[in-house]
């Protein structure tokens, strides 16, 4: 005889991640798609996700040998921003099509946070191409940054790959603070530097190239020192967003989650300096999951009603829908 499941969703940039399982035991099946929710007027677009959503959960349980989920939860980019339309929508498509009775839609910080921290007072840094912290003290959540390459994301793999470029060109022009082994690299990857404006300017995926040269001006920070104050600099942003949101009081964790901190010990090491220096109240812990553990572990306390993290439109929206 089948259980009832749940539906932990991690939907990002390059697609969605999906775990189907029981409370309390470990995900039954998980499957990923490469088609990332489309947006418009109206933010992310919900009946995108359930054309997606809805074949692969059926195919999902039945591989699973579980009935459909009563509850689900949806971590989404942009949800805080563009979340309207799903939260307007969601939860009665997600009951008329799997029989979903409790749905949480979150925020991916949340379930960032979640997956690295679980249900505990502190702060998270969560940086890829782009970067925000985001910090609970159990009864409300800050955030900080997440403005998007252009406005923010200080610290983020767009942000210092942008400034390595910049310290090439500036060695090009023989400016001050340029640096040589920057700008060979910066050659050998883009061609010559007087064609990356026009390499650079009309993509659509900017943030992500900048972002592709993070790595370079880590490589060469263990022998240039234009390139490893870059790297000390976007730690001191990083902590300065931590140092924002984490509680003040208490004993609060902080933990670091995303493909940035794969850079290794040219970013750690002076980011858990910076961490120390300003939050020195705060342990610094490894995060113990990612943004999809964190949607199961939500959906596991939704489900079992032992849910304790603060409610937000925004944040981590929380209903009840119920079926016939």
């Amino acid at each position: 005889m089948s259980v009832p499941s749940y539906l932990a969703v991690d939907s990002g940039g390059s697609g969605l991640r999906i775990a189907v399982g029981i409370p309390g035991r470990e995900p039954a099946a998980l499957r990923e798609t490469r088609e990332p929710l489309r947006t418009g007027a109206r933010g992310i677009d919900p009946a995108h996700l359930m054309t997606q959503l809805v074949p692969l959960v059926r195919a999902l349980t039945a591989e699973a040998g579980v009935s459909g989920p009563t509850t689900a939860v949806v971590g989404a980019a942009g949800f805080a921003t563009l979340g309207g339309a799903l939260r307007a929508e969601l939860p009665d498509a997600l009951a008329r099509e799997l029989g979903v009775r409790d749905v949480a839609l979150a925020a991916d910080a949340v379930t960032a946070y979640v997956g690295a921290l679980g249900p505990r007072p502190g702060a998270v840094l969560a940086a890829g191409t782009g970067l925000i912290a985001i910090g609970t003290d159990l009864t409300g959540w800050r955030r900080a940054d997440g403005w998007g390459h252009l406005l923010g994301d200080c610290g983020s793999g767009a942000w210092i790959g942008r400034a390595g470029l910049e310290a090439a060109l500036r060695a090009h022009d023989g400016r001050a603070g340029g640096s040589a082994p920057l700008l060979a690299r910066t050659e050998d990857r883009f061609g010559p530097v007087h064609g990356l404006p026009s390499l650079l300017y009309p993509r659509t995926d900017r943030p992500a190239l900048l972002a592709s040269f993070a790595p370079e001006v880590a490589a060469c920070a263990v022998h240039d020192p234009v390139a490893a104050d870059l790297l000390r600099t976007a730690a001191r942003h990083m902590a300065d967003s931590a140092l924002a949101v984490c509680p003040a009081g208490g004993e609060p964790e902080v933990a670091l989650t995303g493909g940035l901190f794969r850079l290794g010990d040219a970013l750690l090491v002076p980011l858990r300096e910076e961490l120390a220096a300003q939050l020195p109240h705060a342990r610094q812990v490894p995060a113990e999951g990612d943004p999809l553990h964190g949607s199961v572990r939500i959906a596991t306390d939704l489900s079992t009603g032992r849910l304790a993290l603060p409610g937000d439109p925004t944040m981590l929206y929380v209903v009840r829908t119920e079926t016939e």
